[in-house]
């Protein structure tokens, strides 16, 4: 099976109205699908810039414009659940802070022809939402999307630098990890995407990184970003050698554009010059099934 797939180099825009924000998500999207993508993945707290929109003593607000972005959130899953329908896509909506249980999340929610269809909570916080922002861990749920086309799963940013998420999800078959990351460095986009090639030598999967980029200096949250898109595999036979299967041009607010044939990863997994996904299945991957829930979702 193969899938094409657009990750964002998404600029953090100012609005003049909700419904301008809404149109503008239109045109990303449609941009998107005239290019035969199949599936969009929006980076990490694109959808700050709604934050645009709220009156001036909110947009400085880094606690305020919380609450207000939860008050958004029905309109928000609204335009999303459209631009998957009109289009015909799946789509990995822009991470958006929102409140659960009295705690604020970091929640990147997916949608297809069949509307909102789940959700995936970040689990590890970075120094500056735990210290300044107050946002939470999500709750301890990896969730494997399944398309027709096949099997993925998401970490959001910080979550892809770590294993476990990952090796969980392609344990239950998830041949895709999107990391829709935003960072202001290149230290931290460096990390990022280190994580995500890691992640598909471990579990010899195809990973794919969205990125938030450009300065948005109006806002206390997302005021500086610094990304680019790319796609990952592990380095193996009929595989990129270093692992690398595109990058895209920092700091351009663009659509990065692959298609990924998921049976070049069977094929590696069943005959390749290692087996690093088979090999670390077993007593590490079971103890940690205690700790962390999983289900699956057909998209």
């Amino acid at each position: 099976m193969k899938v094409r797939v657009a990750t964002a180099q998404y600029p953090i825009t100012q609005h003049s109205s909700f419904d301008a924000w809404a149109n503008h998500v239109h045109e990303w999207v449609a941009e998107a699908t005239s290019q035969d993508a199949q599936l969009l993945v929006f980076p990490e707290y694109g959808a700050m810039e709604l934050t645009s929109i709220l009156p001036a003593n909110l947009q400085s607000s880094l606690q305020g414009q919380v609450i207000e972005l939860s008050n958004l959130q029905e309109k928000f899953i609204d335009v999303w659940t459209t631009a998957a329908q009109q289009n015909h896509v799946t789509i990995v909506a822009p991470s958006l802070p929102i409140i659960v249980n009295g705690r604020p999340v970091n929640r990147a929610m997916v949608f297809s022809q069949k509307g909102y269809v789940g959700y995936q909570d970040k689990f590890f916080m970075t120094r500056f939402e735990n210290e300044e922002w107050g946002i939470s861990s999500g709750e301890k749920v990896l969730t494997v999307f399944e398309a027709a086309w096949g099997k993925f799963g998401i970490q959001i940013c910080y979550d892809v630098e770590f294993p476990i998420g990952s090796q969980l999800l392609a344990s239950e078959g998830a041949q895709l990890i999107v990391a829709p990351s935003c960072t202001e460095t290149i230290r931290g986009a460096t990390r990022v995407h280190i994580g995500a090639r890691a992640r598909a030598l471990e579990n010899q999967i195809y990973t794919a990184v969205a990125q938030t980029v450009g300065n948005a200096l109006w806002s206390p949250a997302v005021d500086i970003n610094y990304g680019y898109a790319a796609f990952y595999s592990t380095p193996d036979k009929n595989l990129p050698e270093e692992g690398i299967i595109s990058m895209g041009e920092t700091q351009k607010p663009t659509w990065h554009y692959q298609s990924l044939d998921f049976d070049l990863l069977e094929q590696v997994r069943a005959d390749g010059q290692v087996f690093n996904f088979r090999d670390q299945q077993g007593i590490a991957t079971k103890l940690l099934y205690h700790k962390i829930d999983l289900k699956k979702v057909q998209v």
